[in-house]
């Protein structure tokens, strides 16, 4: 069965070359057909992955990555010529997996799209149970975690470093470690995405009332700890 890729990209030149590339790996390129009427194309097509450039007509690409995370928790990756550090931030606070810049080598963004979809639905298979950790309960399965009458939801980003962080609680768990587990091969990761990713999780698990669980060893890495 062909995975469904939503690739929302007004160069056609683009398009065309993701769309081949990717056929070979039983990957369907599929575009919206008007600009303005993506969010009902998401709908009814149910893509499990959206590529998504900024700069798009009628509307940019972070608003359609808004709209899209009110209704969904599917994987996205931006795929964007724009180089300022605030454009990848935006694009992580709200709610993307990675963010590609162009030129982009294909074989990179093939990677990345190809680690996203393993750890998002193969991981997702095995990762049933209920773990607590300080009094909450988190919920692999749904990607929540909940402390008493507060809970919050986790990209799939977020809870796959939870995950990493709590097996080895009250140890310190280095940078590179997790971003070799997280994207599987730490050539094609930017530094600043594990920063963003971390950050972002910090901030949900302090509104649940479990501020500073993890903590940041300088020149080590980042530590769950037992409150």
């Amino acid at each position: 069965m062909l995975t469904k890729v939503l690739l929302i990209e007004d160069d056609q030149s683009i398009f065309e070359l993701i769309q081949e590339r990717f056929i070979n790996w039983q990957m369907q390129i599929i575009g919206p057909p008007d600009f303005q009427k993506v969010i009902d194309y998401f709908i009814v097509e149910k893509p499990q992955l959206v590529i998504i450039d900024i700069q798009l007509p009628a509307f940019d690409g972070f608003h359609w990555c808004r709209e899209i995370r009110t209704l969904s928790k599917v994987p996205i990756i931006f795929l964007s010529s724009r180089d300022h550090p605030m454009d990848m931030v935006m694009a992580m606070q709200m709610g993307a997996d990675d963010f590609v810049q162009k030129p982009f080598h294909m074989d990179v963004l093939l990677a990345k799209v190809q680690a996203i979809l393993r750890r998002t639905y193969h991981y997702a298979e095995d990762q049933t149970e209920l773990v607590r950790w300080n009094g909450a309960t988190v919920d692999y399965s749904k990607g929540k975690i909940q402390l008493g009458e507060q809970s919050c939801e986790l990209t799939k980003n977020e809870l796959f470093i939870l995950r990493l962080l709590i097996q080895q609680v009250d140890k310190v768990v280095s940078r590179d470690e997790l971003m070799r587990k997280l994207w599987d091969d730490e050539r094609f990761v930017n530094d600043n995405t594990l920063t963003v990713n971390v950050n972002r999780l910090r901030l949900k698990l302090e509104e649940i009332g479990l501020k500073d669980a993890i903590l940041t060893k300088k020149g080590m890495g980042y530590m769950a700890i037992t409150l």
